[in-house]
Parts: C-alpha cells; sequence; structure tokens
C-alpha cells in the first residue's frame, strides 16, 4: 500500500484525496477514524493522525466533536481546482515549451490531443 517515495502521512491523505476526487468519498460523508486507519493498514496511528491533520488544514475533511472527520462540502471542487492548476504547470507548460523547442507547431500538439482523445 505504501512506499518509500514519500512520507506514509502525505500518502494517508494523497489516498484520501484521490478518494474524493474519484467520488469514492462523497461530500458530509464520515471517514474512517484515525485509529480504523491505523489498524487497517497496520501503521502507527499518530502517523494516520498527522495525515488527517493536514486534510483538516486544507480544508478537505473536518471534525465534528465526538462524531468523528467528515468530508468538507467543498473538498471535491476545492481539490479538482487545485489539480487543474497542477496539471498545467506541471504537464501542459512543460510540454509547450517541449513542442516550441523541437519546432513542433502547437496546431499539431492540439491535433494530435484531438485525435487521441476520439480514439
Amino acid at each position: 500500500m505504501f512506499d518509500e517515495r514519500s512520507p506514509i502521512y502525505l500518502q494517508i491523505a494523497d489516498q484520501i484525496k484521490n478518494d474524493i476526487v474519484s467520488g469514492a468519498l462523497a461530500e458530509d460523508e464520515q471517514v474512517m477514524s484515525t485509529n480504523q486507519y491505523a489498524a487497517f493498514y497496520r501503521i502507527n496511528p499518530a502517523t494516520a493522525a498527522k495525515g488527517f491533520a493536514q486534510l483538516v488544514d486544507e480544508g478537505v475533511l473536518y471534525k465534528k466533536r465526538g462524531i468523528g472527520m467528515f468530508v468538507s462540502p467543498n473538498a471535491r471542487d476545492l481539490l479538482r481546482t487545485g489539480r487543474r492548476e497542477g496539471f498545467f504547470a506541471d504537464v501542459v507548460d512543460p510540454m509547450i515549451r517541449e513542442a516550441k523547442a523541437l519546432g513542433v507547431p502547437l496546431r499539431d500538439v492540439v491535433q494530435h490531443i484531438r485525435e487521441y482523445g476520439d480514439a
């Protein structure tokens, strides 16, 4: 489940974010408690709590005192907006720079994307 590329608490946060973006976790849906999460994945509860705390700080989860953690009402939109910005910065912009460096007209890049989308 977890790999060595990044801290486990970040991987926990990313997994929950992915579940929200994909729709596996809905807005206002309760998520596993940190103790349940830690037991299920056999990790330290403090590590799980750190991942959950990050999500609370980011506005992705919120706490209901005495009940548990829930997906924030705007979490999916918030995450999708951030990922769109990252997609353009990390994928599209470098692709455009590379196309220009290679002398590939942007209209050819756009055409290729359209053909790929139709396949």
